[in-house]
């Protein structure tokens, strides 16, 4: 799991709202017999729930599992909390397989994710891998109703897990999923009844390495045809989340025939804008471009992806930002009869399509 290339340890923020099943999760890699040594960051001790019988030791902060994970509190600094598990390396091994922060009550992942951008210390031991969200199937279309933060986790995550989805119907399902899609069209669904998903579906997932961007959303590579970000085929050639996702074409019949009543009429102030374009970038307007967006926008802009064909240059631009900061490089080189242009999608509140789509296109070489 620890990141070997560059022997890092991958970090995986974990949102979800109350009673989303995070304990429940949480509780399993802190006690299930998976043979990894995980950290488990959490912001109030009380809130897991952990058996005492499985205690090891506990020092003021830090609670030792029987199975070799440990589970901490941050009531201060998440900076201080990472630092001193870093201390618990052992001799000429990585401290923990993987580090899981969980963000109850915390409005916006962006500030926890950014941490490990941010502080070098921190940076030169751990790589931010991914941010997943647990959505509650049966409670979660109130939730986005309601709360500002639900709807910023959703649109935040890499991964969204949808959970308690025996509590629900097909049709619920759907609609559900069709609305968490346009909140977030880059984050594959994972359906799960008690957070029972496999654990190497919440980590080590690469959602922050820009080389993985393609491998992971194959959707991200094949955006869909059409309005509101249809980006159903998400099976497309590998059905690893364990069930079949074909009932995703049918989501549009049932929002029609039932959308009335939930009363749900308003519409999100998060959402994600795709933006495409065939043939190559002028790299230094689209660079320019980018940056001014992200400086002017980037509180709104929660997440932003993109994979960009420059003129003159073998290599694609891959590039990722979370609210300002950007990260972005020249990758692997495009294929002898691949398709190139230039594709990127940016989630966040309030965003004006047609002016983002503007911009982007007036970067066309």
């Amino acid at each position: 799991m620890t990141d070997t290339a560059s022997g890092k340890i991958p970090v995986t923020v974990l949102t979800g709202y109350l009673g989303a099943g995070k304990t429940t999760l949480l509780n399993r890699i802190l006690t299930e017999d998976h043979g990894k040594r995980y950290a488990v960051i959490v912001n109030e001790f009380g809130e897991i729930g952990i058996d005492n019988d499985l205690v090891v030791g506990a020092d003021e902060d830090v609670f030792e599992m029987n199975n070799g994970c440990v589970c901490c509190t941050v009531r201060g600094d998440l900076i201080r909390v990472v630092a001193g598990l870093m201390k618990r390396q052992r001799p000429g091994k990585p401290a923990f397989d993987a580090i899981i922060v969980e963000t109850t009550g915390l409005a916006d992942p962006g500030p926890v994710a950014q941490t490990f951008f941010v502080d070098e210390d921190v940076k030169a031991k751990t790589e931010l891998d991914s941010v997943t969200a647990l959505v509650d199937a049966k409670h979660v279309m109130a939730r986005l109703d309601d709360s500002k933060e639900a709807r910023e986790q959703v649109a935040f995550a890499d991964r969204i897990i949808l959970n308690k989805v025996d509590l629900a119907s097909d049709i619920e399902l759907a609609e559900v999923e069709r609305r968490l899609r346009k909140l977030n069209p880059l984050a594959p669904i994972t359906r799960a009844t008690r957070a029972d998903v496999p654990l190497d579906q919440v980590l080590g997932l690469g959602g922050f390495d820009l080389e993985r961007i393609l491998d992971i959303n194959p959707q991200f590579a094949n955006p869909a045809h059409g309005e509101e970000g249809h980006v159903h085929d998400e099976h497309c050639g590998h059905d690893h989340h364990g069930h079949d996702h074909d009932h995703h074409h049918h989501a549009h019949e049932h929002e029609h025939a039932h959308g009335g009543a939930r009363g749900h009429a308003h519409e999100d102030d998060i959402k994600g804008v795709s933006l495409s374009i065939d043939g190559p970038m002028d790299g230094q307007k689209f660079t320019a471009w980018l940056d001014r967006l992200l400086g002017e926008q980037g509180q709104n802009i929660l997440r932003a992806k993109g994979i960009i064909d420059v003129q003159g240059e073998d290599r694609r631009l891959v590039f990722q930002a979370v609210h300002m900061i950007l990260e972005g490089d020249l990758q692997k080189p495009w294929g002898a009869n691949e398709r190139r242009w230039s594709r990127a999608v940016f989630i966040g509140r309030d965003l004006d399509e047609a002016e983002l789509k503007r911009g982007f296109e007036a970067c066309a070489a």
